[in-house]
């Protein structure tokens, strides 16, 4: 009887075994079978970049990338702003539905239990992790901290702060003294790449990628925040020998060009940059394209380990912006525009086996697009209330329209008697903005005869029937862009809110 006992507990502990052995094939199975996601976004970053038609700077790294994916010739993010934008893309809602109208502010306090684009995945069983800049951070004073995260986004965050961060501060030029982040500055630095914090960043996400290649039972979803081109513009002075200051190309007729964009159109003009003198100028567009092509190689590094470490052909990679940049167009730099400058993003899905290579989309989309896109493609479930379009259709068919628009927000003043809202909207042809619901001021720009935005077309009686057209589209798109209730979300009172200063 005792030997039977035996026995019987033999073939049960033989039975769970199999059957726990069976799982974990089928758990690797699924892991295998569901892709990985590489998540690259780069901070204050304009389209001056090779692959988007820029022949000035240099960018192979990008380029190569857009080569082997599909790159969105017209994406534009929701909102000009750093803390909005990211919010709005990491939540698959536009900022009227987030509450998150400016920096310093985390969707938890306005929307707490909306699941965020990387929480979807880790909840699938994904590593999640983040390294550097992918919500809001005071640049460059929230550098090696977490900044405005949110904690229930990762399983992993890393925060490597750099010499341009602990050291050379001091060193950097700056049109307001004391400030970095909210202003132009910039400085070319004796150092090194891997000394610098993006240089550190890809240096932790070589070190990520390894991990995630040795240990194949789960699929990742990381992402890598860099912070340059952002000012301060510091990047090591190697980078600023291939971009001589003598051929900086300037913004000429901007006196001109100004007189008929609505003064709302053009609020984002800050006092100090008054003080540029041509000079200033071209320093400040070497130091800005240096940025760029700094970053790039850092990118080379993060794209070069995940094909070393045979991770390419599983990983589906992106590559963007939080929002457009100006370096002098319409008399503006940096952003908060809502000219194509300020809004347009690059925008750059590599999907293997998901997506025709080397090809581009010329249908507008936002950022706001990405959530739905990326887990259709990876299978995970995302919550109803997305408001963005799946990009999927696109990635197959670059001819696919999908919405055939892009729509951007802004505002312009603080606390509800001064508010003024700005909305555009983007189509193949046109854009079309109007200030406080058109009573500040309205412009319209015809991109197929005028793609630099230099004549506002709003008041010309030859396309009052695309006006008015542009018109119901803008004010359907208003509508769509609040929660189905209507109400903006509003700060609760007594969540965390810090507001580190130098945005």
């Amino acid at each position: 009887m005792i030997r039977l006992e035996r026995l019987h507990r033999v073939l049960l502990s033989l039975g769970l075994a199999v059957c726990f052995a069976q799982l974990a094939s089928l758990q690797l199975a699924a892991a295998e079978s569901r892709p990985n996601v590489l998540f690259l976004i780069s901070d204050d970053l304009n389209t001056r970049i090779g692959c988007y038609g820029d022949e000035l700077v240099t960018t192979p790294n990008i380029d190569r990338l857009a080569a082997r994916g599909v790159r969105f010739d017209h994406a534009y993010c929701q909102f000009p702003l750093c803390g909005p934008s990211r919010n709005s893309m990491l939540c698959g809602l536009y900022p009227n539905s987030t509450g998150i109208l400016a920096n310093a502010q985390i969707f938890r306090q306005t929307i707490p239990s909306h699941l965020s684009l990387p929480q979807a995945f880790r909840l699938q069983g994904y590593f999640a992790g983040r390294i550097g800049k992918l919500y809001h951070y005071n640049v460059p004073r929230s550098i090696g901290t977490n900044g405005h995260d949110d904690p229930g986004s990762w399983e992993l965050e890393l925060n490597p702060a750099g010499c341009d961060r602990l050291i050379e501060e001091p060193d950097i030029f700056t049109l307001q003294p004391g400030s970095f982040g909210g202003t132009l500055s910039w400085y070319a630095s004796p150092r090194g790449d891997l000394l610098h914090t993006d240089g550190l960043m890809a240096s932790d996400a070589e070190w990520v990628l390894e991990r995630c290649a040795r240990d194949r039972d789960r699929p990742f979803f990381l992402a890598v925040g860099f912070f340059r081109p952002h000012t301060p513009y510091v990047a090591p002075e190697s980078y600023f020998t291939g971009y001589p200051v003598a051929d900086m190309p300037l913004v000429t007729g901007v006196e001109e060009d100004q007189r008929d964009i609505p003064p709302l159109g053009l609020a984002s003009h800050k006092k100090e940059h008054e003080l540029l003198t041509d000079d200033l100028r071209r320093q400040a567009k070497q130091a800005y394209f240096s940025s760029i092509s700094f970053m790039d190689a850092q990118v080379g590094r993060v794209l070069d380990a995940l094909e070393r470490l045979g991770l390419a052909d599983d990983t589906i990679v992106v590559f963007t912006s939080d929002h457009g940049y100006h370096l002098g167009e319409h008399g503006l730099w940096q952003k908060m525009s809502l000219f194509e400058g300020s809004t347009r993003v690059p925008l750059i899905i590599a999907a293997p086996g998901k997506a025709r290579q080397g090809t581009v989309v010329a249908s507008p989309v936002g950022l706001v697009d990405l959530y739905p896109t990326l887990t259709e493609l990876c299978g995970v479930p995302a919550p109803a209330n997305l408001q963005g379009q799946s990009l999927t259709a696109m990635l197959n068919n670059p001819d696919e329209p999908g919405r055939g628009w892009a729509f951007s927000h802004v505002r312009r003043g603080r606390g509800n008697d001064q508010d003024k809202h700005g909305y555009t909207v983007r189509t193949p042809r046109f854009r079309y903005t109007e200030w406080d619901e058109g009573r500040a001021g309205r412009e319209l720009y015809d991109h197929d005869n005028d793609p630099e935005e230099l004549t506002n077309l709003a008041e010309d009686a030859s396309f009052a029937d695309s006006i008015a057209e542009l018109s119901v589209l803008l004010h359907d798109a208003v509508a769509q862009s609040f929660p189905p209730t209507g109400e903006r979300p509003a700060i609760q009172p007594g969540l965390w809110a810090p507001n580190i200063t130098d945005p």
